[in-house]
């Protein structure tokens, strides 16, 4: 884990529930408690510290909760493929299924190629001319090419013209010193599906996030205060839970292009899909994400929980397919 993210020996008297290292305190100590042996590792610029602790633990298996390095998130990748030189099993997805996944732009060209529904997008790079594709018609969703977590998310996102398009495109370069990609916004209901699994994949149920109480003309997107926000959250009645999808049938072709667009971005381990239901009823694949947030409580574990998996269960599925995993095989 990060350095700065390993929870503290004593909790007494601290905000646990919206504390920085949240995931990494339910993760060391619910496998603490099922009886594993745990040993904590922050890294900070270094991976020294990594042989350092298979020398010194002799673990069986790094539990991966990194998320980047040198603070860059291009870079998380990296610190797998280390793992994977010092034949350390790990949780999570492989580096090939990292470097799909977190650009989105490759990963939408892969699934488009295989007739997955992805929504038309343009890429404009750092400082190229911001100059709008006829195939995009508004409205359009501006985005971090690579970042994740919403980060540069906000209502301001969805632009109607020319102008507003160009305003928040820079924005993205500027602000996030990011490529920005443009698609087309789907309005319609957000969608998540948890996938676990190496070869045999298992999907959980459709998941949602709902917003009973949002202001007129708002956009029913997955900004970066409707993630992170609570008191947000609470204001405008945002909430994820099971999804109450409008036919029969839908549910499962909804897990089975979740586990479609898991092998076909070469993912492992665990991962989200995250997929907008337009207003007729077609769905199409946002994007996809290895190592999704994996506090207890936040959706992957929620929806596994709504199945009758345990946080405890869940932990220790993600734990097996580390074990089973084996990387010389993805060549």
């Amino acid at each position: 884990m990060h350095d700065y993210m390993v929870p503290p020996d004593d909790v007494q008297g601290v905000d646990v529930v919206n504390a920085l290292w949240k995931t990494e305190y339910d993760v060391t100590n619910t496998l603490a408690a099922m009886g594993h042996d745990v040993y904590s590792l922050g890294l900070a610029d270094g991976l020294g510290p990594i042989r350092d602790a298979i020398d010194e633990v002799r673990p069986h298996l790094a539990f991966n909760l990194m998320e980047a390095f040198h603070e860059v998130g291009t870079f998380d990748q990296n610190v797998v493929s280390h793992l994977e030189l010092l034949r350390l099993r790990y949780t999570g997805c492989n580096p090939r299924g990292l470097i799909l996944t977190r650009d989105k732009a490759l990963a939408k060209k892969v699934l488009a190629y295989d007739g997955i529904p992805v929504p038309a997008f343009a890429i404009f790079q750092i400082g190229r001319l911001v100059r709008r594709p006829t195939r995009l018609q508004f409205p359009l969703i501006v985005k971090s090419l690579t970042q994740d977590a919403s980060f540069g998310i906000s209502q301001a996102s969805v632009v109607n013209d020319d102008i507003k398009l160009r305003e928040r495109v820079l924005y993205i370069h500027e602000s996030l010193g990011t490529d920005a990609i443009v698609e087309q916004y789907i309005k319609g209901r957000e969608l998540y599906v948890g996938v676990i699994g190496n070869d045999r994949l298992h999907a959980y149920p459709v998941w949602e996030m709902k917003f009973t109480n949002m202001p007129e003309g708002a956009h029913r997107i997955a900004t970066a205060r409707v993630k992170w926000s609570t008191a947000y959250q609470r204001k405008h009645g945002i909430r994820c839970g099971k999804a109450r999808l409008p036919r029969p049938g839908l549910e499962e072709y909804l897990q089975f292009l979740a586990k479609r667009v898991y092998h076909l971005l070469q993912m492992n381990g665990y991962g989200r899909i995250d997929i907008r239901l337009d207003e007729d009823g077609q769905p199409w694949v946002l994007e996809a994400n290895a190592n999704p947030q994996l506090a207890y409580g936040e959706d992957l574990a929620e929806s596994a929980h709504h199945e009758g998996v345990s946080y405890e269960a869940l932990l220790q599925q993600i734990l097996n397919a580390g074990l089973q995993w084996k990387a010389d095989r993805a060549g």
